[in-house]
């Protein structure tokens, strides 16, 4: 097989300080685009039910917290899934750098097979309470749009899929973020044929995040006891 030379986008995303520059994302997915692809009582009330009646987080939530320390995300997808996902990357994938592991953790899987090119990302971070997850994943949706919910993944889950080109060759990446309590899943997932210059279908690339993202959450979940 002849060597072909890497996008720039993606040459840049084999580096750690580039992996860690692009790991907070959220992302369903909608229609092809070139730059996005597309989901009281009474008069008187306490300031927690105002706060509830508003929209806004409770005192409970404010203070409520599950989760003091990052889940080690390299053991956190099977194998079997890795190996779907991302093939002829080693399973074990590779945990990058973070300044506080307590607080953030993300491991990172991809390689070339033939023409084929993949990569996968998750990530866990913890906040102080479930108020401030609940605020973070808010904050980082408004940033996005095309996307769409996905049911069932943690107290909320959002995805949303973007195919991008540069010197003619397409990527499409899928990214999705879930609530959990007080933590935050973030799946990042793309994908590029470096023959063909076309990028992995929008069902493929959203599934797979998705299907990730399904796994990391109930790995979170069953960590809690």
């Amino acid at each position: 097989m002849r060597s072909l030379p890497l996008p720039l986008a993606l040459t840049a995303r084999l580096t750690p300080v580039a992996v860690l520059a692009c790991a907070g994302w959220v992302l369903s997915s909608g229609p092809d685009a070139d730059a996005q692809d597309t989901g009281a009582k009474g008069t008187q009330q306490t300031q927690s039910e105002k706060k509830a009646a508003d929209g806004g987080p409770s005192d409970a939530a404010a203070s409520r917290k599950t989760y003091d320390t990052a889940l080690a995300p390299c053991t956190s997808v099977a194998a079997k899934t890795i190996s779907s996902l991302v093939p002829g990357a080693k399973t074990a994938g590779k945990e990058i750098p973070s300044t506080d592991t307590k607080l953030r953790r993300t491991c990172s899987w991809n390689a070339l097979k033939g023409f084929d090119y993949r990569w996968l990302d998750i990530s866990f971070e913890i906040t102080d309470s479930d108020a401030a997850a609940e605020s973070s994943y808010t904050d980082r949706l408004k940033e996005k749009s095309g996307g769409g919910a996905v049911p069932g993944l943690g107290d909320a889950g959002y995805s949303v899929v973007n195919l991008t080109t540069e010197d003619k060759q397409q990527t499409r990446e899928g990214t999705v973020i879930a609530r959990v309590s007080n933590a935050l899943v973030v799946v990042t997932y793309n994908g590029s044929d470096f023959e063909t210059k076309k990028a992995p279908g929008t069902d493929v690339i959203n599934t797979g995040a998705i299907k990730a993202a399904k796994e990391a959450v109930a790995a979170l979940q069953k960590s809690a006891g």
